[in-house]
């Protein structure tokens, strides 16, 4: 056996190549959201591995046959659900580059291309982001690629809370205190837990549409003020740009500035909407960025890079390798010891990592920063045109504003008579599932003061203005159903 002989890898290559873009050819007739039982695949799949080998033809038909019914199918064009994962030519074949030099990168001596080509990338988008300098490895600052904006968050948070430690003392960890808004996404509530701040000390402060569920200076300031007086020891801040439930944007500038006055880290997560900060319009949305400690993106969202990669730049990566550095024998090295090399092994918390600079380099080198930018205002012209077509239909309301490509909505009190507020909730949980059940399109919910909302969110890289008005039609013909 030689599993990796070069010319079947040809062989096999060309097939998997040509399954996959038959694939994306198909992929607007499968169901969107898989119609599935649970436990459906243990009832097709041997109950134990095969001894002997079988043919690729024979698994890439198991793959068509038993794997494709059981996926959702985030690239289809009809995908509006959660946030987009939007994947690319250039992205999809970085990845494939990626897999196949199979490297394990974890400092810049195991292979100085995966260090130095990530220093350059990241630098890259933080300058197409116009991050401050002091953000990019030119300017003392710097960035990493972690998988997922978990790991940025739980990376920041050690460093802010060793930090502090080193400050006050180890047995004052009880004290800490994390601050976010109810609508920060839940990723910071399992970094808090993990490293260590008693679950207590989370506040999540409350927003309110009258605010467009921002998070607002007063209600912060307040929330730290008592800790203050409580002896509590103020940690670390978490500020949206572009919230899961509705996309809303804290306003960075006012909330450091209060931050700043106690000594608190700042982390501004830009999963979703920092891609669209790569346009001049948007921009806007990352003024007071220079008064933080550290800005994250997810490049898999937005920014035709796929899964994963998440862009995490720091103003102080000092702060990051004291808390999550190590450096046991087996890894010591002329190079580590030189100081003139970034060891990345040290600015995440596994030891090992993946090549994820390639995808991202094949993706700016591909598109450019201008195709990059007419791609994401694509999206949200369409986004644009779908809030139109719920403001035209009186039975419908958008129920709060719409800021990037997602458009939050519901079939509106009015449409359905004198109901309570959960009937009227009720009415739509009914149209959320008719429609995702249906196959057609796939969309997902949120709750906002007590409302329920459909969210429709325009991201998918093959979704064109067609697909949305399809969709339109698709609400549309399922509402018109279930209120008869």
């Amino acid at each position: 056996m030689n599993p990796l002989n070069p010319e079947e890898f040809r062989k096999q290559g060309h097939l998997m190549i040509d399954f996959l873009a038959d694939y994306y050819h198909q992929i607007h007739k499968y169901p969107v959201r898989s119609q599935v039982l649970p436990g459906y695949l243990q009832k097709i799949i041997p109950e134990s591995a095969p001894c002997s080998p079988e043919p690729f033809e024979t698994i890439l038909q198991d793959v068509q046959n038993k794997i494709i019914p059981g996926i959702t199918h985030w690239q289809s064009p009809n995908f509006f659900a959660y946030f987009p994962s939007s994947g690319s030519t250039a992205g999809l074949l970085g990845e494939m580059l990626s897999t196949g030099f199979n490297i394990v990168g974890f400092n810049w001596m195991s292979s100085p291309a995966a260090t130095e080509l990530e220093n350059i990338v990241v630098d890259w988008v933080g300058q197409i982001l116009r991050l401050p300098e002091s953000f990019l490895f030119s300017g003392g600052g710097g960035g990493v690629l972690q998988g997922t904006t978990c790991e940025a968050i739980i990376c920041t948070l050690v460093a802010a809370r060793d930090q502090k430690l080193s400050q006050y003392g180890m047995e004052i960890i009880g004290s800490l205190v994390v601050y976010c808004s109810d609508q920060t996404h839940s990723a910071l509530k399992k970094a808090a837990k993990i490293v260590g701040v008693n679950p207590k000390n989370i506040r999540s402060i409350k927003t309110s549409k009258a605010s467009d569920f921002q998070l607002l200076p007063g209600p912060l300031n307040h929330a730290i003020s008592t800790d203050l007086r409580d002896g509590l020891i103020p940690l670390y801040l978490c500020l949206t740009i572009g919230t899961t439930s509705s996309t809303a944007v804290d306003p960075v500038g006012l909330l450091s500035e209060v931050a700043k006055n106690y000594e608190i880290w700042v982390h501004v997560d830009a999963a979703y909407a920092g891609s669209a900060c790569i346009c001049p319009e948007f921009q806007h949305f990352l003024d007071g960025v220079e008064n933080v400690n550290s800005f994250s993106l997810n490049a898999h969202k937005w920014f035709l890079t796929t899964l994963d990669c998440c862009c995490l730049w720091v103003k102080d990566p000092t702060a990051l390798t004291k808390a999550l550095s190590t450096n046991p024998e087996y890894l010591k090295n002329h190079a580590t010891e030189s100081n003139r090399v970034i060891d990345y092994k040290d600015w995440q918390l596994m030891l090992s990592r993946r090549f994820r600079a390639l995808k991202l380099w094949f993706v700016l080198r591909s598109y450019g920063v201008d195709n990059l930018r007419n791609f994401i205002r694509g999206h949200v012209e369409m986004a644009k045109n779908l809030e139109r077509l719920v403001v035209m239909d009186k039975r419908f309301e958008v129920v709060v504003p719409r800021l990037f490509s997602l458009v939050c909505f519901r079939v509106s009190p009015s449409a359905v008579g004198q109901k309570s507020g959960e009937d009227v909730n009720e009415i739509n949980r009914k149209l959320l599932e008719s429609m995702n059940g249906s196959g057609r399109v796939y969309m997902s919910h949120a709750v906002l003061e007590g409302v329920f909302m459909i969210r429709f969110a325009v991201g998918a890289t093959l979704t064109n203005m067609r697909h949305v008005s399809v969709a339109w039609k698709v609400v549309q013909e399922h509402a018109d159903a279930l209120l008869r």
